[in-house]
């Protein structure tokens, strides 16, 4: 399972790749695999498998536009952002590896790659094979395979149910810049929801008039959910 997802996650190996041509001098990247399709390698490994993982650490980056793989991506903040397409995870390969934006990977927070996000920032995944959704924080480039939008974390992965299946159809919603320093696990796991797919009305047979029937899921309000941070007001976390 983890060596075809790592075949299929080219935005986890594509770390200096990307770095290299953003100018972004993170690491000596003379060490690791190089694809032969993007002719880029994993990026330098600075915390040894079953070591603590600091968070945070890493610098605000946004970068100039950059090709990989015949394919230009334009990297740029954009507030009304809003995709969908596939999402993939990485793992246990990439732990302890620098991220595009110099914090270090980790596979049981809930982060993610995307190619063009400022990094750090957060956006909101949507599962929409089961509706469940998660904010997360981009700390790293990629992935650059096919029609994916965006790799997350092992913890991401399980968290919105396709850990074992590998990938899932996902939207992906632009929340906002991340704070730079200390960690957000917490308060983003506390961002899980899980929404109840649209019941259509249904019609009762009886003598009389037919009055439609709505599903009580429909008829019940989100308990209030309290904030965990200016960054994270108004701009759709729950």
């Amino acid at each position: 399972m983890q060596q075809r997802h790592l075949l299929s996650s080219l935005g986890a190996t594509a770390r200096c790749g990307a770095v290299a041509v953003l100018g972004l001098a993170l690491a000596d990247c003379s060490s690791g695999n190089v694809n032969s399709k993007y002719g880029v390698k994993s990026s330098l490994r600075v915390v040894a498998p079953g070591e603590p993982v600091p968070k945070g650490g890493g610098k605000y980056r946004v970068g100039d536009a950059y090709v990989i793989g015949g394919r230009t991506y334009v990297p740029r903040e954009d507030s009304a952002y809003r995709a969908e397409g596939q999402a993939s995870w990485y793992g246990a390969d990439f732990q302890g590896r620098l991220t595009a934006n110099g914090e270090v990977f980790d596979m049981m927070s809930l982060s993610a790659a995307h190619p063009t996000m400022p990094l750090p920032s957060y956006v909101r995944v949507t599962n929409l094979e089961n509706h469940r959704s998660v904010v997360v924080r981009v700390n790293d480039r990629g992935p650059y395979h096919d029609n994916r939008v965006i790799d997350v974390s092992v913890r991401a992965a399980k968290i919105l149910g396709f850990y074992d299946k590998g990938v899932a159809h996902v939207r992906v919603e632009y929340v906002g810049r991340a704070a730079l320093s200390g960690s957000d696990d917490n308060k983003l796991a506390e961002s899980l929801r899980i929404d109840e797919p649209l019941t259509p009305l249904v019609r009762v047979a009886a003598s009389a008039p037919t009055v439609p029937v709505m599903h009580p899921s429909l008829m019940t309000a989100y308990a209030p959910v309290p904030e965990h941070g200016a960054a994270f007001k108004g701009r759709g976390l729950y």
